[in-house]
Parts: C-alpha cells; sequence; structure tokens
C-alpha cells in the first residue's frame, strides 16, 4: 500500500478533514524562505502538531538555516519528523537525526539522482520533488515518474513521491514509482493554503494502490 502525506496544512478544520481521510502524514510548512501561503509561525505549528489526532504522523517542513536550528525546531515542535529542504550533507542529517530523536526526511529534486544516493541509508526518508532554484518544493510540476521508479528500486532508504500531484494522476504517478508514500499540497487546495476537503479524500482514496511484492 502506498502511504498519503498531506503537506501545507495551515487550519484545524484542514487538519480535521486529512485525519477523516484516511491520510497517514500530515506535513506543517514553518521557517521557510520563500513566500508561501502554507507557512505558519512556530508557534502555530506547534498548536497544529498538537491538535493532531492519535495515528496521524505530523511532519514539520522546513528550510532551517542550519543543522542546530533544525534541532531546535524539532525539540520545540516534537513532531514524528522533520522535512528538511535546503542545502544539507549527509553528515548534517546525522546530526539532526541524532540531536532530534526524531525521524528526518530529506528534499532533493528529481533531477538530483547522485543527492538522492547521498542520503541512502542516512536519512529515514527522501522526498524526490520538482524544486525551484531555492530548493523549496511546491512548485506543482511534475517530473520523470519512471526515473523516481528507478530511484525506488536502487535506494535502500523509502522513497516519498512529490511534484504535481493531484487527485487525478496520482493513481498513475503511485503505479509507476510505487513509492513509500505520496506527497501534495496545492494539488488537493481550492485557494493558497486552504484544502479542498473533497480533494483531499479523493487524493487519499485514488493514492491507495497495492504496491506488487
Amino acid at each position: 500500500m502506498v502511504r498519503a502525506k498531506i503537506c501545507g496544512v495551515t487550519t484545524e478544520a484542514d487538519l480535521r478533514a486529512v485525519s477523516d481521510a484516511g491520510a497517514d502524514a500530515v506535513g506543517i510548512v514553518t521557517e521557510v524562505s520563500v513566500d508561501t501561503p502554507r507557512e505558519v509561525d512556530p508557534d502555530r505549528a506547534a498548536d497544529l502538531i498538537a491538535a493532531a489526532p492519535p495515528f496521524l504522523s505530523t511532519v514539520v517542513v522546513s528550510m532551517p538555516e542550519s543543522p542546530a536550528r533544525a534541532v531546535e525546531l524539532a525539540g520545540a515542535l516534537t513532531p514524528d519528523a522533520i522535512q528538511l529542504h535546503g542545502d544539507f550533507d549527509a553528515e548534517d542529517v546525522r546530526y539532526v537525526r541524532r540531536e532530534a530523536r526524531t525521524a528526518v526526511i530529506t528534499a532533493v529534486d528529481a533531477a538530483d539522482t547522485d543527492r538522492a544516493h547521498e542520503y541512502d541509508g542516512v536519512a529515514d526518508a527522501v522526498l524526490v520533488d520538482s524544486t525551484g532554484e531555492s530548493g523549496a518544493g511546491g512548485t506543482g510540476e511534475t517530473h520523470d515518474w519512471d526515473a523516481a521508479g528507478d530511484l525506488v528500486a536502487d535506494l535502500s532508504t523509502p522513497v516519498v513521491l512529490a511534484g504535481g500531484l493531484t487527485p487525478e494522476n496520482v493513481a498513475e504517478a503511485a503505479g509507476t514509482a510505487v513509492p513509500y508514500a505520496v506527497d501534495v499540497s496545492s494539488g488537493v487546495e481550492r485557494t493558497g493554503g486552504r484544502k479542498d476537503h473533497e480533494a483531499v479524500r479523493a487524493f487519499v482514496r485514488n493514492a491507495d494502490v497495492e504496491v506488487p511484492v
């Protein structure tokens, strides 16, 4: 089964919708260096994490200025995982995992397969996305799902597929790449930072494809 993460949640109502839809994880964006309506301040992120029901994994999505700041955020917000965007090497990831004592997801551009391999066996998961020049995701652009499938086959670390996913294309994307999980943000929104609850339900439902043994 391919798991589903809904990212960029900013309200309790959207958080409940994500949980009710049966998603496996929710992403909360804080301290990023790009302008996005999905960003909340750390205090608000802490409130949303605290409001998450049991069995819904919480992921802080951030572009911290340093590995030390990533550790501070994880310690203050106590998410189940922290998703790092930015220029962090394998040693930085090892440091954050050790000091924060939380799972670490590293985001890479789909074209940067060397970097994805650098994180193999180091991060808890590698998120493969269509990123902008800043290294941030949320571009709403798809990439080569067959190439992502090659990474899934090559890496021992779980791969999360992101980038331009929607309720309409997620089944094909998941069936092609066969990732550990799929991740969506803008593809299930009615306006920037506000989720379309029916789209969230459809995305989770359509992402639930069988994984070949």
